[in-house]
């Protein structure tokens, strides 16, 4: 009786096989997930200028190293953008949402500024427009 005692208890306690492997997955998908975030990091660089785009046409390009707030006009809606410190965000906006006036400031290429009710888009984009960034 003392012996099946024990192997009871010893059965329970020990990992399985399946959960040792389902263990092992989850390590090596943080593992990746850790790595890309780390390349991604390392990798991304500062952009130069912020591209507007209203209503799929792109309309000026400001350069993030001039401190400047514009009005974009598209309709009877507007965003009022800001670059300053070499940043750029929404400062205030006409949509009911607000959700792009929320958005934190972008300054990395790549990185974009959305007002779907508007149809306003900011990207950032570096010196070589051409260049392709580590994510893509």
């Amino acid at each position: 009786p003392a012996a099946t005692v024990a192997g009871c208890i010893f059965k329970t306690t020990m990992i399985s096989r399946k959960q040792k492997n389902d263990i092992i997955l989850i390590g090596v998908f943080l593992a990746v997930a850790l790595i890309a975030l780390l390349a991604i990091l390392l990798f991304k660089s500062e952009g130069a200028y912020a591209v507007v785009v209203v209503d799929g046409k792109e309309t000026a390009t400001y350069p993030l190293d001039a401190d400047t707030e514009v009005k974009l006009q598209n309709g009877d809606g507007y965003n009022i953008l800001v670059i300053e410190d070499g940043k750029a965000y929404i400062k205030e906006a006409s949509c009911p949402d607000k959700l792009c006036v929320k958005q934190h400031e972008v300054m990395y290429n790549g990185e974009t500024l959305v007002c779907l009710p508007n149809k306003t888009t900011v990207k950032i984009v570096s010196e070589t427009e051409g260049e392709t960034d580590f994510i893509s």
